[in-house]
Parts: C-alpha cells; structure tokens; sequence
C-alpha cells in the first residue's frame, strides 16, 4: 500500500517504488507507532471528533494488531511503503475505511517523530540497565582484586605496580558516566511532537499534552516546527 501517487496518471515505476521504500528499515517502529495511534484515538474521542462508538472499534483492531505484530502473524508485503501504510493496511482490512479515521488531526511528519522517539526512549532504558548491571558487577569484582597486584603502563610500558581491584573500578567509573549520558539524552528525548502536524499545528481540539502523558512523556515539544523536524535527539 502506497501512500503517494494521486495526482499522477500511472502507476509509480517499480525501480522509484523500491528507491523510496523504507519499510524494511522502519518496521521495527511498528509496535510504538500502534500505541501512538492508541493514544491518539483517546484524544480524538475527548475532542468529539469520533464517538465512542468508532473509538472502541479503533482501539480493539489496534489492540489486536499490535498482537499480531509482535508475534509475527502481520507483516509487511512487498506492496507496503513503509511501517504507516503496512499498519493502516491492516487496519482496513480489521475495519475496512473506518480505519482511516485515525488520519484525523495527524501527520505523518509529527507520527514518525514520535515513534522514533518511543522506540529510542525504549532501547536507552534497556542499554542504561545492562550498562548498570555491569558497572556493579566490576565494582564489586574489584573488592575481590583489591590485593591482587598487576603492572600499570603509560605510554605502553610499564610504569608503577597498581591494584588490579584499582584497574576495574576504573572502569566502573568510566561507565557510570555513560549512564549520566544517557540520563541526559532520555531527558532531551522525552518530549512528544504529537500535536504538531505537518509542521505548524493543528486547528482542532487535540490536546497534545494529553496525549504526551498517556504516551508517558515529560511534556511537549514547544515549537512545531522544532518538533518535526529535530532528529538530534538520536
């Protein structure tokens, strides 16, 4: 399922199609982007722009993708442009055009950005973790070796006789601050750009701040345009 193409005559040449497919790369943002569309639908509802009878039809067929994209049983096909149109592809096939109401109030550009923040924020929690159980595993290691002597170099030669418990703390410590930087870049990660469109807002009632909290972020990005268009968070 292409997303681009309606204001031409024929079909998009094969060779442009496979040059602008990107669904090979970005499917792995699939499960954040079926709960982005969960809180979306929750936002869309508290703003009377579906009821809630179309609100829990969209919010079962996404449950149940969701399901069906973690255990493998959807996934994308050769016709699917990237991770968005292989989800709204399966969304119709649940609900049929009923599934295109998700579309209201939101971009491709602020829905992409969120994802992507969503699965970085995911991965930064399980990096900060191992990085922590190694950081104590060589801390607590280097007690055991605090008597142990081993030769300290600089410049590759040998230079003073250290504690080898010395030489693993040090690294402890090295990783510790690694952990501070993650710290830092979850934080400047931790705004959604859900709200922001295309790139200058919307005009409905969307409340993105609500939506950033159901989503489990800090706050929103102010700038609209900051919010689609930064990627240094990555």
């Amino acid at each position: 399922m292409a997303l681009w193409g309606g204001r031409f005559d024929s079909k998009t040449n094969d060779a442009v199609f496979a040059l602008s497919r990107s669904v090979q790369f970005d499917w792995r943002l699939a499960p954040y982007d079926l709960v982005s569309s969960m809180a979306h639908v929750q936002v869309l509802k508290a703003g009377k722009l579906i009821d809630a009878k179309t609100a829990s039809k969209l919010l079962g067929a996404l449950a149940q993708l969701l399901k069906e994209v973690k255990s493998g049983k959807f996934a994308p096909t050769a016709s699917d442009e990237d991770v968005h149109s292989a989800l709204e592809r399966g969304l119709k096939e649940k609900l049929g055009d009923l599934g295109g109401a998700i579309r209201a109030g939101r971009s491709r550009n602020d829905q992409v950005a969120t994802d992507f923040k969503l699965y970085l924020m995911d991965h930064m929690l399980e990096i900060a973790n191992q990085l922590g159980n190694l950081s104590k595993a060589l801390l607590d290691k280097s007690s055991e070796y605090v008597d142990a002597v081993a030769p300290g170099f600089t410049h590759l030669q040998h230079a003073q006789p250290i504690s080898f418990g010395h030489e693993l703390a040090k690294h402890s410590s090295a990783l510790e601050r690694d952990l501070d930087r993650i710290k830092d870049w979850y934080a400047r990660t931790n705004l959604s750009p859900l709200g922001a469109g295309a790139l200058a807002g919307s005009s409905l009632p969307l409340a993105p701040e609500k939506t950033a909290k159901n989503l489990g972020f800090d706050g929103i990005v102010r700038n609209s345009i900051d919010a689609v268009s930064d990627r240094d968070f990555a």
